[in-house]
């Protein structure tokens, strides 16, 4: 099939690899020259991700519409802060009977929409599909073992994503809880800061285990209120995703949070990074959507905090430690 797929960072080169190697048709959209440039010519995203060759018959192109064109199946995989712009700059030229897959992760900050509510506003009338799990692109583009979910309601979406995707290497299972499997992979990179600033200040296994463990029961708490199924949160683009983003050393959103925990400034900490850490935005929307549905989220409330409060990071884990005493169980 004729495939497109809409941001050159490291996760959308290393799912237009993936769908080049499995013999479709694929064109890469990449918003930077010198990325295209480098793709075409030595078969490598020098700037995004360096020293994973990629397959020859992959092309990209900093036009957007021209990567669009003809397309039956596109994947958008640009930041959450900018999928809005760049889905509606590429609306007139994507096909009318094409599949829209979505495999950024975030909240959008102002109208607290999930990335396949942005792209499906912006194309209407296509299926769209979320595309999340865990999956750092690099052990991807290396060829290894992953698992992940495509999500859609019931118009056949999900499953052409797992068809088109799915590998020796690559697989994809199919769900039907799209609200879910959104905020489990946005979600998480906010557990991942907390994981990471708890890190930062010496901190062990055992507050890593807290976290992540209590980190999953806010998670739930949220997406239960806003319509997900409390079992997505058990699967694949839930725990799994969390774990990964939590404890792997190629998470961006904990390397964030070891530096703050560590007594440095947010903005120092991003100045220093090129690709973009989206649980530093996602703790902003769900901070705030939390309060708008009186949903309880102390983690994400202590991130918020020592994030954008200046709050000391120890402080935080102190009151979070302090909180009033409770059943596990909610």
């Amino acid at each position: 099939m004729r495939c497109a797929v809409v941001g050159a960072g490291a996760w959308g080169t290393a799912l237009a690899d993936l769908l080049a190697r499995n013999g479709h048709d694929v064109v890469l959209w990449a918003r930077e020259d010198d990325v295209a440039a480098s793709v075409n010519s030595r078969h490598e995203n020098v700037r995004f991700l360096a020293g994973a060759p990629l397959s020859p018959a992959l092309r990209a192109t900093t036009a957007l519409a021209d990567a669009v064109a003809g397309a039956g199946f596109v994947t958008y995989a640009a930041p959450s802060h900018v999928l809005r712009v760049v889905a509606r700059e590429s609306a007139r030229s994507v096909a009318s009977n094409a599949t829209l897959a979505v495999a950024s992760k975030g909240i959008e900050r102002d109208t607290f929409a999930l990335m396949t509510d942005v792209v499906e506003s912006e194309l209407r009338g296509r299926p769209v599909v979320a595309l999340s799990g865990p999956s750092f692109a690099a052990e991807v583009a290396a060829r290894q073992p992953t698992a992940v979910v495509a999500a859609s309601e019931g118009d056949g979406g999900a499953e052409l994503t797992q068809r088109l995707y799915s590998s020796t290497e690559f697989r994809v299972y199919t769900h039907d809880d799209v609200a879910g499997v959104e905020l489990g992979g946005a979600l998480k990179n906010v557990m991942a800061v907390a994981t990471g600033i708890a890190e930062g200040l010496g901190l062990g296994f055992n507050s890593r285990a807290a976290l992540i463990t209590r980190g999953l029961a806010e998670m739930t708490r949220l997406g239960t209120a806003l319509g997900a199924q409390p079992a997505t949160f058990a699967g694949l683009a839930g725990i799994g995703d969390l774990v990964l983003t939590c404890t792997g050393a190629l998470s961006r959103n904990r390397a964030v949070g070891v530096e703050i925990g560590k007594g440095r400034k947010l903005e120092d900490v991003l100045a220093e990074k090129e690709t973009v850490a989206e649980g530093v935005v996602t703790t902003q929307s769900a901070f705030d959507l939390a309060e708008r549905r009186e949903v309880e989220m102390p983690i994400v409330a202590a991130v918020h905090r020592v994030l954008f409060e200046g709050w000391p990071a120890r402080d935080a884990i102190v009151e979070l430690m302090s909180r009033e005493l409770r059943p596990e169980q909610d």
